[in-house]
């Protein structure tokens, strides 16, 4: 019996594949590998993942916590913001911490002062196709870019959080900003003992040179005498998820458009933010339709394909890339029936791992 729609649906064997290329990047570079959990955090995958990386970074106290509890090996703790309230609990859960201003390390640092302490530091370069998403954007909040100010607090610790990319698949284009901060800030990376890249840069591509990337990491952490991080997220998943839906309605507004029950701003918001279209395959055929969701926004549109046949109602589709940003943004707006979360096993059979029904949307409010 197929599994109700709408619901996400991991491959395991894509996953391998996409690991396989993590694997080749460590062996190759001798950089480390943490799984970005803002990106991606469902944790049924990680007896999968978490052989294949060196642990997790997180964004909040919740994410360091999942990290610790499910994912295991480094657990590296990050905010843009520590509060009072749970500064504590996350210097108890951390293998490493990371500030993200002076004042904050000035505030909490004592507590730390047991662990490897982390500042994220903006270098003021950047690869990014979205401003929203550019951590060098003017007046960008994210790390401290006064140098002074970072020289001043350079004896309290012992690594630098340098996250500069955003669907980057150049190892070109990465080589050329690592120069940047070599020549901006090299006389401070060699006075520390570990440097996170971050994340962003999408090597598990089909066709991208792992090898030229290897080589970049090796010789910015032999140059500098330094274990470099990686904290990838998307590319760990890109290409391994779908979000599975069903045609509920077929409509002709002056173009033929597919209801589907599923809602863009729910369920793939990402598209939404950066006005960017969802995919299915093979996208080829006779017959174009809107694909729109069910959600009373009336830009709910995933996007128009083509298909080789007409859709009818009940007819299922696949839209593709469906795993980095979903999962963990997923929201019940208008209340449609949240996707349930399923995975493909590398038998082939499908193994329901997640469910959500109006109890969960009764308790997600009050």
């Amino acid at each position: 019996m197929p599994l109700a729609t709408p619901y996400y649906l991991i491959d395991e064997s894509a996953l391998a594949r996409n690991l396989m290329r993590v694997d080749a990047l460590r062996a190759a570079s001798g950089a480390k590998c943490l799984l970005a959990l803002k990106c991606f955090a469902t944790w049924s995958t990680f007896p999968q993942i978490a052989p294949h990386m060196d642990g997790t970074t997180s964004s909040s106290l919740n994410e360091l916590k999942l990290g610790r509890e499910k994912f295991g090996g480094e657990t590296h703790a990050y905010s843009v913001a520590w509060s009072d309230g749970e500064i504590d609990e996350a210097i108890a859960n951390a293998d490493k911490i990371i500030f993200n201003s002076v004042n904050q390390l000035e505030r909490f640092g004592d507590k730390a002062s047991h662990l490897p302490i982390g500042l994220r530091v903006n270098p003021g370069v950047s690869h990014s196709h979205f401003d929203l998403a550019d951590p060098a954007r003017p007046f960008s909040r994210l790390g401290e870019s006064d140098r002074t100010r970072v020289e001043a607090v350079m004896d309290r610790i012992s690594g630098f959080m340098l996250h500069c990319n955003c669907e980057n698949d150049s190892v070109e284009a990465f080589s050329s900003l690592l120069d940047s901060i070599e020549e901006r800030l090299g006389d401070l990376l060699a006075r520390l003992d570990w440097v996170s890249l971050g994340g962003g840069i999408h090597f598990t591509r089909d066709g991208y040179d792992i090898a030229g990337l290897a080589a970049r990491l090796r010789a910015f952490a032999d140059k500098f005498g330094v274990q470099v991080y990686l904290e990838p997220g998307d590319t760990v998943v890109t290409d391994t998820t779908t979000l599975e839906v069903s045609v509920l309605d077929i409509v002709d507004n002056g173009k033929a458009v597919a209801i589907v029950d599923s809602a863009v701003e729910a369920h793939m918001l990402d598209l939404l933010v950066y006005r960017e279209s969802g995919s299915v395959a093979p996208n080829a055929g006779p017959h174009r339709y809107q694909i729109a969701g069910k959600s009373c926004l009336a830009g709910d549109v995933f996007g128009e394909f083509d298909f080789l046949e007409p859709l009818a109602v009940g007819d299922r589709i696949s839209l593709l890339n469906a795993g980095g940003y979903t999962m963990v943004k997923k929201n019940w707006f208008n209340g449609v029936a949240m996707p349930a979360i399923a995975i493909r096993r590398k038998s082939g059979v499908i193994d329901l791992v997640q469910s959500f029904d109006y109890a969960d949307y009764v308790a997600s409010l009050s």
